[in-house]
């Protein structure tokens, strides 16, 4: 039993370590772009702006708490998410160990994300932050020349607010991941299978590439779902550095009364581009480690 947590906390780590490397300048561009989005007129323009202010290396700004977050996230996930599958075979009156569907997996996921919400949101808390502290200095919302690293952000946060000031936007976080991870799981396992019934293959074997296109698949789902509730949770995380405190519902009411809706889609362009090759990375990095696993520890 032991083995196999083992296997599977190894191969979320593994995935979420491709995911990070392969979008992370994407996703730096999407909170530049939903904190600020009247400096940028589209993704190409804020890579381009990016590049000639402090060059390729600010594409990924906040990459190590990034790396933090997303291991964490999906320890904490996996091992909720068991668990919560459980629940689920309890609420609907099935015995335990009995195959759920593609739906009830991903009522499972849903589930489980609100655990995995807890250890997600202080690390992005620091990755937006660091992402965000050059438009944060340009706009003058707070002092130029602050240090922009991972401990000198962590040393603020926990200096101006103490412990609890790491968990600003949790609640928007929660808000977000219950949808969010309800498509993921399910746009995942209803690709696999649509696949798996047109190859008439088991879901195990339908190819590298039908299977990086379903991680993408649920990717696209669950930003098209969650982006707006995202675009406020970065709101709320990054302003709330130059002594903002706002919950969900203000700062929304607050981007739609002063700025409109777009802005709440901001950044949408380069997610999108990100959440296919990032995610089907994630998968693949996930199935090619479990079968591998698999095979040493005779699973």
């Amino acid at each position: 039993m032991c083995n196999k947590y083992l296997e599977d906390l190894k191969r979320r780590r593994n995935g979420g370590i491709a995911c990070v490397l392969c979008g992370q300048p994407f996703d730096t561009a999407k909170v530049k772009m939903q904190t600020f989005p009247g400096m940028y007129r589209g993704f190409v323009q804020c890579f381009v702006s990016i590049s000639k202010q402090v060059g390729l290396r600010g594409l990924y700004h906040g990459t190590t708490p990034a790396l933090t977050a997303n291991i964490a996230e999906n320890a904490v996930l996996f091992l909720s998410y068991g668990f919560c599958q459980d629940v689920v075979r309890l609420m609907i009156g099935l015995d335990r160990g009995t195959e759920l569907s593609d739906v009830q997996k991903a009522c499972s996921g849903s589930m489980a994300s609100i655990f995995s919400s807890l250890a997600l949101c202080p690390t992005e808390l620091v990755k937006c932050r660091l992402q965000a502290m050059h438009e944060m200095e340009a706009s003058g919302k707070i002092a130029g020349g602050q240090k922009s690293t991972v401990w000198s952000v962590v040393r603020h946060v926990f200096k101006t607010n103490g412990p609890l000031g790491f968990y600003q936007g949790l609640t928007t976080t929660i808000v977000r991941e219950i949808p969010g991870y309800f498509c993921f799981f399910g746009g995942y396992e209803l690709s696999r299978s649509a696949f798996a019934h047109t190859m008439e293959r088991s879901k195990e074997d339908i190819g590298i590439v039908p299977l990086m296109f379903s991680g993408g698949f649920g990717g696209a789902l669950l930003w098209l779902v969650i982006y707006p509730i995202d675009c406020v949770k970065s709101r709320i995380q990054v302003l709330s550095l130059a002594g903002k405190q706002e919950g969900f519902i203000n700062t929304f009411l607050g981007i739609v009364r002063n700025e409109g809706v777009r802005p709440l889609y901001s950044g949408l362009t380069p997610t999108m581009i990100r959440t296919f090759p990032a995610n089907g990375a994630l998968f693949l990095a996930y199935e090619l480690s479990r079968k591998m696993m698999m095979k040493q520890f005779d699973v």
